[in-house]
């Protein structure tokens, strides 16, 4: 039996008890403090240490998500995250990796490595089993992915023939359809407002891939986020490890600054936009930009949020235009904070001949809520669900180690876990409607119908 085949079967038992421990694991993780420091190669590191189970979970960011696109070139951020996985490749003392070499390594190490392009970053995110041995490979393995990316040319035009023809098929669904329409019209001429195209594909190369790996793909760039059972000491090996084959900045530890990206412009007048389409239900989507998530209003926001749309059947709009009218079978309402200012959105699908109806009661709704805010009893109980539920917003290392990263990203308290209920619960009224009407402005947002019925001619 060769030696792969051995760490299998020491594997797999262990994933499986992994699951389990998960599972059960305490909301105790709130407690236990966040640890943050630079490294000598300028990579930035928030450790939050967590023995209760033999596992880690690491999270790496650069600032190099789907924002930094050129607007000629959207979706080489994505693209690189998707060639990443498709090789490596060869070093002094290693053979190079093709696509299945890379898949039955991690296959057989029982970890996970993988990277996606964001709104905002550019993540690749590592989780093993904390077993020396292990552990090494898996980090020895996910450094040279990281560093050492192969981006071979036949297999770009293939991935890109089939990415050309996913948005092709993507552009025959209403929903994909109107989203789009309305990102365009709220971000105007945003990175946050693009998409890739088939034509914007077509002019990605691998000499882009490759100029975007040596810009952004450096350690003093690096956002390291740990949570797991290992120490500060492991936790400063391992990320000596991950980020050994980037190469180091020219300044040092210090990184030259990017390029700051333009805020979002706010919306001037409303704008509405009616797009003939053939289907079953008429999509509805009413917002504007919204805020960016250090804003110091994100509380307030997101409890207000959560009473006008986003706390399900307890909603206010899926009380007035569903439970009261039946216009809807569900209508939600969302704030997307990021580096820059997100958009909100009131989202819902109804029948082609109540788009106009559905979409005149949740403009009503939405104005009343603004100027008046919400009622005592609405936020007694938006309170009481949020906090009630934030034990699960930290019950596994994965979720814990996404408000780790959000820590990280936004220059927020190390603390600020410990302290988030105590803040919701100190919300009054008052300061949500403040908020609300800082931040929107219904009579001038962005709506966008699609698929709405024509009104019958009237008869003679």
């Amino acid at each position: 039996m060769n030696f792969f085949n051995t760490i299998k079967k020491i594997a797999a038992p262990q994933r499986l008890l992994l699951a389990i421990a998960v599972f059960h694991a305490q909301s105790v993780w709130a407690l236990l403090p966040i640890e943050h420091w630079r490294e000598p190669s300028g990579a930035r590191v928030w450790l939050v240490q967590s023995a209760a189970i033999p596992m880690v979970d690491v999270q790496v960011d650069f600032d190099a998500g789907q924002r930094r696109d050129p607007a000629e070139q959207a979706g080489l951020a994505s693209a690189f995250a998707l060639m990443s996985s498709k090789g490596v490749r060869a070093s002094a003392d290693q053979p190079a990796l093709d696509e299945n070499d890379l898949g039955e390594a991690w296959a057989d190490l029982g970890a996970n490595f993988s990277a996606a392009a964001e709104r905002d970053g550019l993540v690749f995110s590592l989780r093993s089993l904390t077993e020396p041995d292990l552990l090494q490979r898996a980090v020895a393995l996910a450094a040279r992915q990281l560093g050492q990316p192969a981006l071979p040319e036949a297999i770009w035009q293939r991935e890109r023939a089939r990415w050309q023809a996913s948005l092709r098929e993507a552009d025959t669904r209403p929903g994909s359809v109107a989203g789009k329409a309305f990102a365009k019209a709220v971000y105007g001429g945003h990175p946050y407002g693009q998409y890739p195209t088939s034509q914007s594909l077509e002019r990605i190369g691998m000499a882009d891939l490759q100029a975007f790996e040596a810009r952004y793909l450096q350690a003093c760039r690096a956002r390291v986020s740990i949570v797991g059972a290992v120490n500060r000491q492991q936790a400063q090996a391992l990320v000596a490890a991950l980020l050994a084959h980037l190469p180091a900045s020219a300044q040092g530890s210090a990184c030259p600054a990017l390029p700051e990206v333009p805020e979002v412009p706010p919306l001037t007048a409303a704008r509405e936009l009616d797009i003939p389409f053939a289907s079953a239900q008429a999509q509805v989507l009413l917002g504007q930009p919204g805020f960016a998530r250090r804003d110091p209003d994100f509380l307030a926001l997101l409890v207000g949020n959560h009473i006008l749309g986003g706390g399900g059947f307890t909603s206010r709009l899926t009380h007035e235009v569903r439970e009261q009218r039946g216009l809807t079978y569900g209508i939600y309402s969302q704030f997307s904070p990021g580096l820059n200012a997100g958009a909100f959105v009131i989202s819902l699908q109804t029948r082609p001949d109540q788009a106009a109806q559905a979409l005149q009661l949740t403009r009503q709704v939405l104005a009343r809520y603004v100027a008046e805010g919400p009622t005592e009893a609405e936020l007694r109980a938006a309170k009481d669900n949020l906090v009630g539920g934030f034990a699960l917003r930290i019950d596994s290392n994965r979720k814990l180690l996404g408000n780790v990263v959000n820590i990280a990203w936004n220059e927020l308290p190390l603390d600020y876990l410990e302290h988030w209920t105590q803040r919701v619960q100190a919300l009054t009224t008052a300061d949500i409607r403040a908020a609300l009407q800082r931040k929107l402005q219904p009579e001038r947002m962005v709506t966008v119908v699609l698929g709405a019925q024509a009104p019958a001619p009237a008869k003679p």
